[in-house]
């Protein structure tokens, strides 16, 4: 099965990052190589790009891809990019810094149609939501022992879910008969429990599975962990572009970049995808994406001593 991702935003991202023949760049996200694939031809063979994942199939397609294209400036690396700074250590090994690093946030069509694992409501398919076997906690053991107020939260915070208390009391009531082992136990759970009214075009269950999937992957800690390691890598006039798909996610960025003096915000308002972008990628709808440029160290003076 092909890691298929379609790159949100692709025009957009690079005419941010302004890559650079030579350059070094990092790609936080790899998911189906789009980023990656272009980043590498534009820094050309003197440049390099390391791009992270932590799915395994999103490594072993990137590779296939690449040498597809003759490409092969580009270091793979299997990781969190919330130990950004530990993997370019071990990677580059020296202190010169990256030119540009962009984080796409967003879920891969490769993970959703992964019968494996649990991403979509779709299939019936094992409550899996890791992105990668380092998760520590996964998304059964949430479902099953998280206690009611901490499900509500996690639906209420990271899902956006208006009925969260009462979602959450349903769940707690079904896995005291049996243990809710499949994404269709948990369907059916909301699904019983959700009036008429709620079946609109999207899914009752739409905003319960984004909640646990971010819940599982701590996804919003991991890039409140990320934003900072990034500007500290990052070489003077270096730029960081950040495509997000939740309110949580983009308040963390545009709070970061606002409360860092030693970064030029580039977009004063998040810019969203074209309308021909959504009629082709529909996943792109709710993108939004947040750049800026590493300011230069301003050298002192003696006015300044």
């Amino acid at each position: 099965m092909e890691y298929e991702h379609q790159p949100v935003m692709l025009k957009e991202v690079l005419d941010f990052l302004a890559v650079k023949k030579g350059g070094r760049y990092i790609d936080c996200t790899l998911g189906g190589a789009g980023y990656t694939s272009e980043l590498a031809k534009r820094v050309g063979e003197k440049g390099e790009v390391m791009s992270l994942d932590l799915d395994q199939n999103a490594i072993d397609n990137a590779r296939r891809k690449l040498t597809s294209e003759n490409l092969n400036n580009v270091q793979l690396v299997l990781g969190n990019f919330k130990n950004l700074t530990a993997l370019y250590q071990q990677n580059f090994n020296d202190s010169k810094g990256v030119d540009g690093i962009v984080l796409d946030l967003g879920l891969s069509s490769f993970q959703l149609a992964d019968t494996k694992r649990g991403f979509s409501f779709q299939n019936d398919c094992p409550l899996d939501m890791a992105f990668g076997p380092e998760i520590e906690i996964s998304t059964k053991q949430i479902v099953n022992h998280y206690p009611l107020l901490e499900l509500t939260r996690i639906f209420r915070d990271y899902g956006e879910e208006k009925r969260a208390y009462y979602l959450a009391k349903a769940i707690v009531e079904a896995r005291r008969k049996k243990p809710i082992e499949t994404t269709q136990d948990l369907v059916e759970i909301i699904v019983a429990h959700s009036p008429k009214r709620f079946h609109t075009k999207i899914n009752p269950a739409t905003k319960v599975f984004q909640a646990l999937r971010m819940e599982t992957n701590q996804e919003l800690e991991n890039l409140q962990a990320v934003l900072p390691a990034a500007v500290e890598l990052l070489k003077p006039k270096g730029k960081l572009v950040v495509v997000s798909f939740h309110s949580g996610e983009d308040r963390i960025v545009k709070q970061f970049f606002k409360n860092s003096p030693n970064l030029q915000i580039l977009t004063k308002k998040p810019l969203v995808p074209e309308m021909e972008e959504i009629k082709n990628n529909p996943r792109a709808r709710s993108a939004k994406l947040r750049a800026a440029a590493k300011e230069e160290k301003k050298e002192s003076t003696e006015a300044d001593n």
